[in-house]
């Protein structure tokens, strides 16, 4: 056996491997509850190289697992959003249908839908800072054809005055709540009909973004600027 044969690159095989075994370790155990090596032994690779080679670490691999699937999500949505841009007018809660109806559609996708949606749902609910585009959750708030960014645009015209934006960050919330959501039916529900899940987390997450500021919570932003100056 020659030297090159023995220290073989990695192949693209490795690589769609990997991935299969990362959504389900990352999916069952979460994403910080599993280790590289892990992942390696369930992936069948012996080459330690391998997961360094492709994604060069624990981010760059939950980045490329991200990317595999949010491409079929964000078609699904620019999909929605160019019905709704054909319409003389368009309901708070037809636009939330654009956010919610992509993701369901993965709960039956058989490769590794219900597993992403498992670990998206961690993913954006890591904390409440806001995400960046380079981290793993980037992609999924930052997708590269932008039908994210459409549907921040849609439903901020449609929301009470004064709800988007910081600090109240409501158009996150809702992104946030519809994840959880989903990731939960995800991780506890069997295959079939998701039609009535779906309705009423549109009805939800609507509501969410419908809801008017309440004179208390008014006050409290009024109050804000006095408070981080005293």
């Amino acid at each position: 056996m020659t030297a090159s044969t023995t220290h073989r690159e990695p192949t693209r095989d490795a690589h769609s491997a990997i991935i299969t075994a990362a959504e389900r370790l990352f999916a069952d155990q979460g994403i910080e509850g599993v280790s590289l090596r892990e992942i390696m032994r369930a992936a069948g690779q012996r080459n330690t190289t391998s997961l360094q080679y492709h994604f060069g670490d624990r981010d760059g691999l939950l980045r490329a697992l991200v990317e595999k699937h949010i491409q079929s999500i964000s078609v699904r949505r620019d999909a929605i959003l160019d019905l709704l841009a054909s319409h003389k007018e368009t309901s708070l809660r037809d636009a939330c249908s654009a956010l919610v109806q992509p993701l369901v559609a993965k709960l039956n996708d058989p490769d590794g839908g219900r597993e992403f949606l498992q670990i998206a749902a961690q993913l954006v609910n890591r904390d409440n800072r806001v995400i960046d585009p380079e981290e793993p959750a980037g992609a999924i708030i930052y997708d590269h054809s932008g039908s994210q960014d459409r549907w921040n645009h849609l439903v901020e015209h449609l929301m009470p005055p004064g709800t988007t934006g910081s600090p109240l960050h409501r158009r996150f919330a809702a992104i946030r709540f519809v994840h959880i959501e989903i990731g939960r039916r995800a991780r506890s529900s069997p295959d079939g009909d998701h039609a009535l899940f779906s309705s009423q987390l549109v009805d939800l997450s609507a509501a969410l973004l419908r809801a008017e500021i309440s004179e208390e919570t008014q006050r409290l932003l009024d109050e804000r600027p006095r408070r981080k100056s005293n």
